[in-house]
């Protein structure tokens, strides 16, 4: 029916949408009028609360389609054929901003990719960065706090943010991508996509492999200079929105080359023992000439949602779903990520977030889990427990019953502060910038900085001195010319 009659939500014909019911034409409202009422109830519930990071996306379906043969690696079915589809679906986002904030402000990108395997769902949780900016979790509420606004003034605060980052100099590579021009990419399409944590991949034999997602977009690295990107934020701060969109609706469908790093627990630890580095650890990543790329296949989005809210912001991602040939890794942010995501689903969208459309697997599920606000699969006349000798039961060992994995040490709070390297990976990517690349970086620091308290500036200058000398006193060279001049 092109125009159906309008109904209230229990499929009530709704006689008059214009007018509400009175005592006379200039009389008070009457309480029994509940439609009106209906509709201003759910005007005040029409909103759940925003996410705490990651506020604003945009996303879209598509499918994952395999060119090269991983099985070596993993037994996860998505993988068993050349040629097999996967259908997916990606939000991408900015991280620090509110809802109403800009596309283009200087942050780092979600990109949150769903399959959809008949074996489950698997959530890659990324960003447009290989990196990020701490390396355990316990740091995270005090990162973002910083990242916000002041609790007095309700302003974002240039001195909050590098008060943090210069009491961790691990955030250093991540400060550096995010201050060069991968700090403002143009839209979502222009931009590679990394899972960054590292994984494991397990094949058939049960032998466990480390490995890092990449996403290489095929249309082409495109950044905007600090000036566009403002401009730009006043203009159109919706940019990556109507970027992505409107080029999907013109069948112009953007495109992926998924690859992986892999390595043995045996070859990270002889790298390990060789570099210093930890290859679990988030701030640092695995050099492509230690462990080159790998071709996996392609990612293509080719399908706009049909309603935003119920298919991008009711969508709830965790990484923790993985499906059989997958698994974690000891890197502690993803030891929290695990934990972290779900809980906020669940208080975000609700107890049976896994029920809504975007969110439920494509395949038969079972489980024991019932009741709670809105479950729509609530199990039908199947029991609510569990016993030992049930149908199907039998999987033991880690997560979905592959072989153990082997830990050691004592437990304890261990501060790595001090001990570990967290400049050569930093200066690394300084000393790969051209000329121009790296005033920009200068530039896009000097901003911020110069808004700082002094002792803030020469703590956050020595990290870059430890870096790359030529890194301070470029940053030193830019503070002058807007009149902060630092010895």
């Amino acid at each position: 029916m092109s125009n159906p009659r309008l109904t209230t939500a229990s499929g009530i014909p709704v006689a008059d949408n214009q007018n509400s019911l009175s005592a006379g034409p200039r009389g008070p409202l009457l309480l029994q009028d509940f439609h009106l009422i209906e509709k201003l109830q759910h005007f005040n519930r029409e909103r759940i609360p925003e996410r705490v990071v990651h506020a604003k996306g945009s996303g879209a379906y598509g499918t994952f389609t395999v060119t090269h043969d991983l099985r070596a690696f993993t037994k996860a079915n998505l993988f068993n054929e050349i040629g097999k589809k996967t259908p997916v679906f990606l939000r991408f986002s900015t991280v620090g901003g509110e809802k109403g904030s800009a596309d283009t402000e200087r942050d780092p990108r979600g990109f949150a990719l769903r399959f959809y395997t008949e074996e489950g769902n698997w959530d890659l949780v990324g960003n447009n960065t290989p990196v990020f900016f701490i390396k355990d979790p316990i740091n995270f509420p005090d990162f973002i706090h910083t990242q916000k606004r002041d609790p007095q003034t309700n302003l974002k605060s240039a001195n909050m943010m590098f008060d943090f980052w210069s009491n961790a100099p691990e955030s250093l590579h991540q400060v550096t991508i995010l201050f060069s021009d991968r700090g403002t990419p143009d839209g979502y399409r222009h931009m590679d996509g990394f899972g960054s944590h590292t994984y494991s991949l397990i094949n058939d034999k049960g032998e466990r492999y480390y490995v890092k997602w990449h996403f290489k977009t095929r249309q082409g690295i495109k950044n905007l200079s600090a000036a566009e990107a403002t401009r730009i934020a006043g203009t159109d701060p919706d940019h990556a929105q109507r970027d992505l969109f409107n080029a999907i609706a013109a069948n112009d469908f953007p495109q992926w080359d998924v690859q992986v790093q892999v390595a043995s627990a045996r070859q990270l630890a002889d790298w390990s023992q060789r570099t210093g580095w930890n290859p679990f650890d988030l701030t640092k990543v695995w050099p492509h000439g230690d462990f080159p790329k790998l071709p996996v296949g392609v990612l293509e989005l080719n399908r706009n949602p049909d309603n935003y809210h119920a298919e991008v912001e009711q969508a709830a991602f965790s990484p923790a779903n993985v499906v059989p040939g997958m698994g974690y890794s000891p890197d502690k942010m993803l030891q929290g990520r695990l934990f972290a995501y779900h809980d906020a689903q669940l208080y975000r969208v609700g107890t049976n977030h896994q029920h809504l459309p975007v969110n439920a697997p494509r395949c038969p599920f079972h489980n024991q889990q019932r009741d709670g606000t809105m479950a729509i699969a609530n199990g039908g006349s199947a029991r609510n427990y569990y016993t030992l000798n049930s149908v199907g039961a039998g999987a033991t060992g880690m997560g979905h019953g592959e072989g153990e994995l082997e830990l050691d040490g004592n437990a304890g709070r261990f501060d790595y502060r001090g001990a570990e390297d967290d400049y050569t990976q930093a200066g690394n990517l300084f000393r790969l910038m051209d000329e121009q690349a790296r005033q920009n970086l200068f530039d896009n620091l000097a901003g911020p900085l110069s808004q700082c308290d002094l002792d803030i500036v020469e703590r956050q200058l020595r990290h870059f001195d430890k870096a790359d000398p030529a890194y301070g006193r470029g940053v030193r060279a830019s503070l002058k010319a807007l009149g902060r001049n630092i010895d």
